[in-house]
């Protein structure tokens, strides 16, 4: 088992040694198609991609100036890939008269779907990002309206209705975990920080002792959080390595003792740490 508590050394990523244009563009956010543009791409990383996100492409007009900025970048010699999440078939042919590689994100799966639903599936524009479900929309932002009174120990109100409570030491990643399990999945999620006025203690510190069930420790390593930490107050006995060090031991230690389920985020990103969280809390989003 790999412990935690030990530095790792970043595993180092191979120099990109080419380059290419990669435009994701969709008749709406952008965000499912960065997202699922993004995953792709990230099984290159010998390809330096310059990004370009264009949302809200609804119109021909639209399609013709991303058709003239594409081109422009195929004659800069960047050959240009092109993800697009755009449902009307009059915008998806004039796009594909780019000079560039297109990869369609809905198209096959969207015909897929008519054949196994039996139904043709709606144009209608930003069903999925946009506010669409009301009722789950105003789940999400409940959820954010709760991570942010509940940020970093402001307030310990309502904490019986979390579904979930991260503690952990200053700057191991707890309020942007909170943020995204809010906004992404509509989930209640306070978070607590570990202070030295938690220690020396048995048992969890008093607020959040009650809901010990719903807790979800972080750790990182003390190199990283002696970083972190630097760019906030450098040169303080906060960010200091010993400090670290010391506070990321008592906090693992507590865990432990407490049977708190915990993870380490130094080399997590926010989407891995949530998905951890969700599998290991047995969550499910809103």
């Amino acid at each position: 088992m790999i412990d935690p508590s030990v530095p790792v050394a970043p595993l180092s990523a191979p120099e990109p040694t080419d380059r290419r244009a990669a435009y994701f563009v969709s008749d709406s956010t952008g965000i499912t198609a960065e997202t699922l543009g993004n995953a792709l791409l990230a099984n290159f990383p010998t390809i330096a991609f310059v990004r370009h996100t264009v949302p809200f492409v609804d119109t021909e007009q639209g399609a013709r100036a991303v058709v003239a900025e594409i081109d422009a970048a195929a004659d800069a010699g960047l050959e240009p890939l092109v993800f697009t999440t755009v449902k009307q078939a009059a915008l998806r042919s004039i796009l594909s008269s780019a000079r560039a590689v297109g990869i369609d994100l809905l198209a096959g799966h969207l015909t897929e779907l008519e054949s196994a639903l039996g139904t043709t599936a709606s144009e209608q524009l930003g069903q999925y990002h946009g506010v669409g479900d009301m009722t789950r929309y105003l789940n999400r932002m409940r959820a954010v309206e709760y991570a942010i009174e509940h940020d970093d120990g402001q307030s310990m109100r309502a904490l019986d209705i979390a579904d979930v409570v991260i503690i952990a030491p200053s700057r191991c990643g707890k309020t942007p975990t909170t943020m995204y399990l809010a906004l992404q999945y509509g989930l209640l999620v306070a978070n607590y920080p570990l202070t030295d006025d938690d220690f020396p203690t048995e048992g969890l510190p008093r607020a959040v002792a009650p809901y010990r069930e719903r807790c979800f420790g972080l750790t990182t390593t003390p190199l990283r959080l002696s970083q972190v930490r630097h760019e906030r107050r450098p040169g303080s006995r906060y960010a200091s390595l010993a400090q670290c060090t010391l506070e990321l031991r008592r906090a693992e230690d507590l865990y432990r003792r407490q049977r708190v389920p915990f993870l380490n985020s130094a080399t997590k990103s926010v989407e891995e740490m949530s998905a951890v969280i969700m599998q290991t809390m047995k969550l499910r989003g809103a």
